[in-house]
């Protein structure tokens, strides 16, 4: 069994910052390409940034220069900087991750449960 755990989201004014993780737990042999997406009322689910194990990372236009994703491997953390918010970003962040589990040989893919984030004075 595997879980991806999600926390640090909530109320934030716009300009102001949020820190969200992502943690992932259980049978787990590796953990390859970690990412968090993000969901508001009535749209469909986007990337908003994504890193490799090797750091290598990915930003949707939207978040370049304000979001930064990093992660911790010892940890099997992902975390979400997010800096200069707009009302925009409100949205579900999920947290998505590529996971070889104990006597698989093939990644799965897993979700977070979602925590929100609402950017509002």
């Amino acid at each position: 069994q595997v879980q991806l755990v999600e926390s640090g989201g909530g109320l934030v004014q716009p300009g102001g910052s949020l820190r969200l993780s992502c943690a992932a737990s259980g049978s787990i042999i590796s953990i390859h390409t970690m990412s968090w997406f993000r969901q508001a009322p009535g749209k469909q689910r986007d990337l908003v940034a994504s890193i490799t194990r090797r750091g290598i990372t990915n930003y949707a236009d939207s978040v370049k220069g304000r979001f930064t994703i990093s992660r911790d491997n010892a940890k099997n953390t992902v975390y979400l900087q997010m800096n200069s918010l707009k009302p925009e970003d409100t949205a579900v962040y999920y947290c998505n991750a590529g996971i070889q589990r104990l006597g698989t040989q093939y990644d799965y893919d897993y979700w977070g449960q979602g925590t929100q984030v609402t950017v509002s004075s």
